[in-house]
């Protein structure tokens, strides 16, 4: 079970990660201390947009349209969080 586990905790990690790395990085380019003319900014951005959009897209469909405010990052987090810490250990017969 060990051997499915530990994949399964580094996978939600990572995400989590790029989930936290993808909204600070919004909130920079949003305030304009981020450009995206910048190559390196640029090529992070979009490979973060690449990587994350396809979980953002069901939330979005999901989510009331709230104007410019983009709840999704939230509830992903939020998944990621409770698949962490309750679900998979009860899985597995951690708890």
């Amino acid at each position: 079970m060990m051997a499915i586990y530990g994949p399964l905790q580094l996978i939600l990690q990572v995400v989590w990660f790029f989930i936290i790395a993808h909204v600070i990085m919004s909130w920079l380019i949003n305030f304009q201390i981020l450009n995206l003319h910048q190559q390196m900014v640029a090529q992070i951005w979009y490979g973060l947009n690449r990587i994350l959009e396809p979980i953002y897209r069901p939330i979005r469909n999901v989510l009331p349209d709230l104007g410019g405010i983009d709840l999704a990052p939230l509830v992903a987090l939020l998944v990621v969080i409770s698949l962490q810490s309750y679900i998979l250990p009860s899985i597995f017969g951690f708890i």
